[in-house]
């Protein structure tokens, strides 16, 4: 079996936006947005009504 020659380093962000917490962000809204829809087809109206 063939050993690589260099290892790569993996460097955790300190701060900030990266990709991750983005796309973690994104899909967040996404359910967010789909249980607001399915709320508000069971009850009837929006929920800005309460």
């Amino acid at each position: 079996m063939l050993e690589p020659t260099i290892i790569p380093q993996r460097r955790k962000p300190r701060y900030g936006f990266h990709s991750h917490n983005e796309k973690l962000n994104g899909r967040m809204a996404m359910l967010g947005f789909i249980a607001l829809m399915v709320v508000e087809a069971t009850l009837g109206h929006g929920l800005l009504i309460w």
